[in-house]
């Protein structure tokens, strides 16, 4: 999708979430009432699904969902299939466009939608999906005093949120488009709140995260595995997918530390057509708890939280993800911990990953100084540092750089890539933008891997060791601009005319200033 259409797309879902915004405006602060919206647009999905589903599988036997829900030898089989594909059962009373029926015959009650979503959950209790859907509701408290006191006032504001979602076309069939992710980053953007200001922590812009996919999946046609250790609301993982040769990926990884966002991953990845039995999504700080035991990854993207507090407790010093180097990332930038965190998890025969990081890992002394010796000098995994411009992201204004590295370097062993993109964007009101063309730009000065003037430079190991390991763009890429020779003969006769120019004007105001009586100042 180019972004011309994205945005075309994602303009027409502002417009429409703006309308169920105001709705619940004046009610609660942005930062919950984004849970209802986000529930309903999932839930819509799951009952819409089953009834694709139901039809598909029942079209044989004549049969709609609701009478073989009601056929006491088809019901138990149209659950089992239900569980088993699905990962979950919705009743035919509780299908989305049965609530949406109801509104309008006015028999509807903010107590038959509780109902409908406690049931639904509780049909994957003791199931395989169990984990996928346990708690994915739980922001959206539909007993809330904030959408109103009563039964009555809750069910009016609710009624009107599911009517309103209930008339957008997400595009569900168009897999390039993002839905839920960009219609949480739209709903952060339309009202500033507390939590707001920290919505871009949880979703990366299109062009970063499309130049992470596609470095990272470089002449691959499927992945094992792909992973992503700060996965937010899942969409660079969803990304990696687009990007593969086949569109064929195993099994998705990934870890999120926010209970509100890793909900939202969830729900993305069972919108964007990924079976519950394809992805596991782990709640947790990656850091501290690695939920991926000894799995290994054929790709991993990262955008991680730029220079984040963490502990660094000595006990770390023996954790199989941090010992290699010797040294413990600071407490002050857990930069490098989430990267090696990475490295271990790396497939050894093709594995890839694509992390975006502050700047400061690239330069920064002390025990960073180490780990980066370690990773270029040791192990040989970093393949290209790519320079990004400023302002690309929510909520950081700062540039970042883009770090590749490869298990198998395939014959590049001896130099890294170094990349000063930082001139290739769009420049926005709030933010900057890598367009099509910038993408392209990097790509394929990536696969070319040659010298581009003030562009790229492909770096020996015998460099980076005489620059004792600092990796600052700059020492590698030269973008300075020549300045322009003075000729000093030239300017000497230049002034020496102004002079004798200003001397013949001073002779001609002395005599108008003698003919007036006046006393001439200079």
């Amino acid at each position: 999708m180019d972004n011309n259409t994205y945005q075309q797309q994602a303009n027409e879902l502002s417009k429409q979430l703006w309308a169920i915004a105001n709705d619940l405006r004046g009610n609660m602060d942005a930062s919950k009432f984004k849970n209802y919206i986000l529930g309903t647009i999932f839930y819509r999905y799951l009952s819409e699904r089953t009834e694709s589903y139901m039809k598909e599988i029942l079209k044989n036997d004549g049969l709609t969902y609701e009478e073989a829900f009601t056929n006491g030898d088809f019901r138990p089989v149209v659950e089992q299939w239900s569980l088993s594909k699905l990962g979950y059962i919705i009743k035919p009373e509780f299908l989305y466009k049965n609530l949406q029926k109801s509104i309008v015959e006015r028999t509807f009650s903010i107590e038959d939608y509780e109902k409908a979503i406690s049931e639904l959950t509780a049909t994957t209790m003791g199931q395989e999906s169990e984990s996928d859907f346990t708690g994915l509701f739980n922001d959206m408290k539909l007993q809330d005093p904030d959408l109103g006191d009563s039964v009555s006032e809750r069910t009016t504001l609710i009624g009107q949120v599911i009517t309103k979602v209930g008339m957008i076309d997400f595009k569900l069939d168009d897999a390039k488009f993002d839905v839920l992710g960009t219609a949480y980053m739209i709903l952060i953007g339309l009202f500033a709140s507390d939590a707001g200001k920290k919505g871009g922590e949880f979703f990366t812009p299109t062009g970063p995260s499309k130049l992470c996919a596609t470095l990272a999946t470089i002449g691959l046609e499927e992945a094992r595995t792909v992973g992503d250790c700060t996965c937010g609301s899942a969409s660079m993982l969803l990304e990696v997918q687009k990007h593969l040769t086949s569109g064929r990926v195993g099994h998705f990884y990934g870890q999120e530390k926010n209970a509100s966002t890793y909900n939202l991953a969830r729900m993305n990845m069972l919108m964007h057509g990924v079976d519950y039995h394809n992805f596991d999504i782990y709640k947790g700080d990656t850091l501290t708890n690695d939920y991926y035991g000894d799995e290994k990854m054929t790709v991993q993207v990262c955008n991680p939280p730029y220079s984040l507090k963490w502990t660094a407790d000595p006990s770390f010093e023996d954790d199989p993800r941090y010992s290699g180097a010797g040294k413990l990332a600071p407490k002050s930038h857990a930069d490098y911990a989430f990267l090696e965190h990475m490295i271990y998890h790396m497939d050894p025969d093709d594995g890839r990953i694509a992390v975006l990081l502050p700047h400061g890992v690239l330069f920064r002394g002390a025990a960073e100084e180490q780990i980066r010796k370690y990773i270029v000098r040791d192990l040989n995994k970093l393949d290209a540092v790519i320079g990004l411009p400023a302002n690309l992201f929510h909520g950081t204004g700062i540039p970042v750089c883009l770090l590749v590295l490869k298990s198998k370097r395939n014959g590049n062993s001896n130099n890294i890539l170094f990349i000063d993109a930082s001139k290739e964007f769009k420049p926005g009101k709030n933010m900057n933008t890598l367009e099509e063309e910038h993408l392209t730009k990097i790509i394929e000065a990536y696969k070319e891997r040659k010298d581009i003037e003030k562009f790229c430079h492909v770096a020996t190991m015998e460099e980076i060791e005489a620059n004792d390991y600092n990796l600052n763009i700059p020492r590698y890429v030269d973008t300075s601009e020549k300045e322009e020779e003075i000729d000093l003969v030239a300017k000497a006769a230049d002034i020496e005319n102004l002079n004798a120019e200003i001397k013949s004007a001073e002779g001609e105001l002395k005599k108008y200033f003698d003919e007036l009586g006046l006393k001439f100042p200079f």
